[in-house]
């Protein structure tokens, strides 16, 4: 539904099941005439899915059920992920386009938002966005935490959450940098630019931190890295190393308003930030990619895939205006979706687990297990 042709909205079922797709086919790149094995890109794309969905759990931790994440989830991805991955992400590849009459074909079986040209090179609307307004809705509808704002909830290991994130920015390299599906230099650039945005928005985050409450901390530093991961997801094959550099500084700073002032604005309890890192981080990184992916600012520009060659033409005010129009389409399809996927499972199973089993634990009450021998 999200690598098919179909409709702009929503692709068809002709690899329903990966009907067709062999150890013989093949995907297209970003690159003519280079392509890698379809089984290659089946598994790729179904990592980002499945990150999607893992990242809004972490909003309404510790009083869901289990079943009711399960359900919404399935709910979800079927009408929220797969049409906006559809809506960003598909086209029919370079090697389609041979003059400018193919170029109207292409658009006009492309999916929505690549037919206007939004950039997005891996995930800053299909994943971050996506996820975090869902996050968002399921924090609202389940309810806060039991004692939440009275009693002290603070992270439960900062040494693991140290070790977490630090998995997360290596595993981010592959995310970035296999986006651009081939090794060549703007594979590179994704890679290098994964590393020092990143470095950037540490080091604002913990100043940010620094002259807010006087001190700065790791857990704030493991925050700050993780938003601008975020950030620079969908700019980090579009935009030279200086352009993501400043973006990582404003991201950072940012993101910790986001989760301090905008997290109190919105009066949600977001259990791990998921709106204020993932969201507010996802939609800095889409509007900034427009600002520094203009070549007079260091950035790659647009590719013309009917000349071969990199547009000569790049409008910063045009992008910015495309990119915004890809942020409200996620954050409006997305709630949307949220909504009427949230409610259908509290009819259906309910959201909330009791009191009691919140209080118990979920690995206890809901899985019959302890995270530690006593």
């Amino acid at each position: 539904m999200a690598f098919t042709g179909g409709s702009p909205f929503f692709g068809g079922f002709d690899k329903a099941f990966l009907k067709g797709v062999t150890v013989d086919t093949v995907a297209a790149t970003f690159s003519k005439g280079v392509v890698i094995p379809e089984f290659s890109f089946v598994g790729f794309q179904a990592t980002f899915a499945a990150i999607t969905c893992a990242l809004i759990v972490g909003a309404f931790a510790e009083r869901i059920k289990f079943s009711a994440v399960l359900l919404f989830c399935a709910l979800w991805f079927t009408f929220s992920y797969l049409p906006v991955a559809h809506m960003v992400w598909y086209w029919d590849g370079p090697d389609a386009f041979t003059d400018a009459a193919t170029l109207e074909t292409v658009t006009a079986a492309a999916g929505w938002l690549w037919a206007k040209g939004a950039l997005d090179f891996a995930g800053g609307t299909v994943v971050h966005i996506n996820a975090a307004v869902a996050g968002l809705v399921g924090a609202y509808m389940v309810g806060k935490r039991t004692g939440y704002g009275r009693e002290a909830m603070a992270p439960h290991s900062l040494t693991l959450t140290m070790v977490g994130a630090s998995l997360l920015w290596v595993g981010w390299f592959g995310f970035n940098a296999g986006s651009n599906l081939e090794a060549n230099g703007l594979t590179a650039l994704a890679f290098l630019n994964t590393l020092v945005a990143t470095a950037a928005a540490t080091l604002s985050w913990a100043a940010g931190e620094a002259l807010a409450k006087g001190k700065a901390s790791m857990l704030g530093a493991a925050s700050g890295a993780v938003a601008v991961l975020v950030a620079i997801t969908p700019a980090c094959g579009f935009v030279g190393p200086m352009g993501v550099i400043i973006i990582g500084l404003i991201a950072g700073l940012l993101c910790l308003w986001g989760v301090t002032g905008l997290k109190r604005m919105l009066g949600a309890d977001d259990s791990l930030d998921v709106f204020g890192v993932h969201g507010v981080g996802g939609i800095v990184g889409a509007l900034l990619t427009g600002v520094f992916a203009a070549p007079s600012l260091g950035g790659t520009g647009i590719f013309d895939y009917v000349a071969n060659a990199a547009s000569p033409d790049y409008s910063i005010a045009g992008q910015v205006w495309v990119q915004l129009q890809a942020v409200i389409t996620t954050l409006i399809w997305s709630g949307v979706v949220s909504v009427v996927a949230f409610k259908l499972v509290d009819l259906v199973v309910g959201l909330r687990v009791t009191e009691e089993e919140e209080r118990e634990g979920l690995d206890i009450s809901s899985h019959g297990e302890s995270a530690y021998n006593r």
